[in-house]
């Protein structure tokens, strides 16, 4: 078994173009640190790609990632797919687990990536002279095999692609409070388009 005492930098595979030293440098920049999340959420991004043959970057914007959490594990991803929130590429469904949902938008093929259970605690068989179960996580995932790292699942949407992608140019007015809705978001009740606000599916409320 392979120890270690401070994180090693691996090389993604030949047909990225860029290492996962680089990507990881860039996810560091962004917090000005570097933590285990960003590393799983980098190698996770690297491996949904490559599970669905998705050139990186996308041109076509051909893959669309759903992660469920937030923070320093979904900038991993983003950094390693190049998909983002402004491409429409990068959607988030929080429901606060590691874990991120690969789509292929061309043949609706998706596959969902999750931690191993037991990678944590493997990690300090990778780095058993790191000075922290912290460290050792952030030393270990850059280096354990995608096979001990992360569990793949084949899933199936149980959302619409074409309702989770829209139209481009599609616009709506809520009836109710007359704001403009794009991306096909509104709703329609009693022969009423409404914002989700306004149906009732609102997250604020005015004061």
């Amino acid at each position: 078994m392979t120890t270690l005492t401070t994180p090693v930098w691996i090389e993604a595979p030949s047909v990225y173009a860029r290492s996962l030293s680089d990507l990881l440098a860039e996810s560091a920049a962004r917090h000005q640190h570097l933590c285990p999340r960003q590393v799983l959420g980098a190698r996770m991004g690297l491996l949904g790609a490559s599970l669905l043959g998705s050139a990186i970057p996308d041109g076509e914007k051909r893959l669309l990632v759903m992660v469920e959490t937030d923070g320093c594990f979904a900038d991993g991803v983003s950094v390693a797919t190049g998909c983002t929130v402004g491409a429409r590429t990068l959607r988030l469904i929080d429901h606060g687990k590691v874990a991120a949902v690969f789509i292929d938008t061309k043949t609706d093929r998706a596959v969902r990536l999750i931690p191993n259970k037991t990678s944590r605690t493997q990690a300090l068989d990778y780095a058993p002279l790191a000075r922290s179960r912290w460290h050792a996580q952030l030393a270990a995932y850059q280096i354990m095999p995608d096979a001990e790292l992360f569990t793949i699942q084949s899933v199936q949407l149980t959302l619409s692609l074409e309702k989770i992608l829209s139209k481009p140019g599609r616009k709506a007015v809520c009836d109710t409070c007359g704001e403009e809705i794009i991306n096909e978001r509104e709703t329609r009740q009693a022969g009423q388009v409404l914002c989700r606000a306004c149906a009732g599916d609102g997250y604020w409320q005015l004061m």
